[in-house]
């Protein structure tokens, strides 16, 4: 997995930057690990003061290298196993310069510390029992939210909420395990009288079913909450698109709050596609601006290119806005036909955006020939004046928050937040549905325990309770270095 000579799981002193490596006020440099603070002390001007520090405290002083000083810093101390890692360690706040940063790295390098792998604070948090996977996830779900809404359900997980939600689904599937390795470990005339065991073993149903059929329910909700979650971390793909002069570009620009697109009254002004991201309702939308779309054998060869460009962005959007000239005319609507063919085939994911609406009545707006019918209900705006815009917010946010059924679909504080975590969810859905579908057949429990125990290993790996050290590698390699 990595081209260094050492890997994840020793106890070894490690030191990195948890701050950009860039000009800024102040940064941070953590170290944790066997004989961290010592270390620190080793190239520190008041060592007997920070080697005495108690937990949780600040020394003041200066990094040095030999009689040379390096900066003046603040040092934080921590002890194990009450610090973020379970270890000692001591995070170095010094300024900011990146000559200043890369300075301290390279006298704590010379002192012992070796470079921190990436995720590995994290990693070592982790095998010290201060987090969960579940957890360890969402530091990095934390760090990479986009909007209020996905940095809240982080912490949420942060905090717990997922790892108690599988746990309670995981006590139910075990009480359900027992109860059918009692049966089999019992024969039906040693069973206790009158003892649920005794009465389902007589009556030839699988022992604690209703426990079973709850826990597979609150299963079912953590996989459909997977969709939304990704949603609000990772966000949508939203292309503007139409035919030239519709008014792309001044939608783009008052969405995105700044002028970024140039709006002429100029066909073809935009030659390449634009983006900028926003936020919709709490979910991250990266906004495209592409270029107007026209035949391609009348344009220049920069325009066949900026048109090409728009076309496969269409492809791959989640939603396109097409956006047209509401005071059109009949001939311009017959050419409108040519450009429509281009949208993705599902109408979900177009939403029809008639703009310009300033110029004539809104109330008197014509409405276009049956062809526009499926992408109705159209949304009438004016980007110049922002008339109708909310409420276009409102549906480019309810084409994203609907689920496939029609309801609206909202996060839960307990969602899974990984593809991780989803796997294992439907592979314990799995288990436990074939295990309930063999009790209807009357199959015997020696063909159903071993489904239901598949299914509370599958939660446990998802906690990390199972876990192997290739599987723990992978993870925590995609985390940032510094985490």
């Amino acid at each position: 997995m990595h081209s260094l000579s050492y890997t994840y799981g020793d106890d070894a002193p490690i030191a990195a930057a948890a701050t950009p490596l860039a000009e800024c006020a102040l940064a941070i440099i953590r170290t944790s690990g066997k004989k961290a603070i010592p270390l620190v002390a080793s190239v520190f001007s008041r060592p007997r003061k920070l080697l005495e520090a108690p937990g949780n405290t600040l020394v003041h002083g200066w990094i040095r290298d030999g009689g040379e000083k390096i900066d003046e810093v603040l040092v934080s101390v921590y002890r194990g196993p009450r610090s973020y890692t379970g270890e000692d360690g001591a995070d170095i706040c010094c300024h900011g310069g990146i000559a200043t940063v890369r300075g301290v790295l390279r006298v704590l390098h010379a002192a012992g510390f070796r470079e921190s792998l990436p995720g590995e604070f994290t990693f070592r948090a982790f095998m010290q029992g201060k987090l969960d996977l579940t957890r360890a996830e969402s530091v990095m779900e934390l760090v990479s939210a986009k909007t209020d809404v996905a940095r809240s359900h982080a912490v949420d997980r942060l905090s717990g909420s997922l790892e108690q939600e599988l746990l309670g689904i995981k006590t139910r599937l075990v009480q359900v395990l027992a109860g059918t390795e009692i049966f089999l470990d019992y024969c039906e005339d040693e069973l206790i009288a009158g003892s649920p065991a005794k009465d389902d073993a007589e009556a030839g149903r699988l022992p604690d079913r209703a426990l079973a059929e709850e826990a597979l329910g609150r299963l079912r909700l953590l996989a459909e909450s997977y969709r939304m979650e990704r949603l609000y971390q990772e966000g949508a793909l939203v292309v503007l698109a139409g035919r030239p002069n519709a008014g792309k570009s001044s939608l783009f620009n008052l969405l995105l709050k700044a002028e970024r697109s140039i709006v002429t009254d100029i066909p073809g002004t935009t030659r390449d596609w634009i983006e900028g991201w926003i936020s919709i309702e709490g979910i991250p939308i990266r906004l495209v601006d592409t270029a107007g779309i026209r035949e391609l054998e009348l344009e220049g060869a920069i325009e066949r290119i900026g048109m090409e460009r728009s076309r496969e962005l269409l492809r791959a959007a989640d939603l396109v806005l097409y956006v047209v000239d509401a005071a059109c005319t009949a001939a311009t609507e017959d050419e409108e036909r040519f450009f429509l063919a281009l949208l993705p085939e599902d109408p979900k994911r177009v939403l029809l955006v008639k703009n310009k609406i300033d110029l004539c009545d809104p109330g008197a707006t014509r409405e276009w020939g049956g062809f526009l019918s499926r992408y109705a209900p159209f949304q009438r705006i004016s980007a110049k004046t922002g008339w109708g815009v909310p409420d276009l917010a409102t549906a480019i946010a309810e084409r994203f928050t609907m689920a496939p059924g029609g309801a609206e679909a909202r996060p839960s504080s307990s969602g899974i937040g990984t593809e991780r975590q989803k796997s294992l969810i439907q592979a314990s859905i799995q288990s436990v549905e074939e295990a309930l579908a063999l009790a209807d057949q009357g199959e015997p429990l020696e063909l159903i325990a071993p489904l239901i125990r598949e299914g509370v290993q599958a939660l446990g790996t998802i906690t990390g309770e199972v876990s192997t050290a290739d599987m723990l590698e992978v993870m925590f390699s995609r985390f940032c270095v510094g985490k």
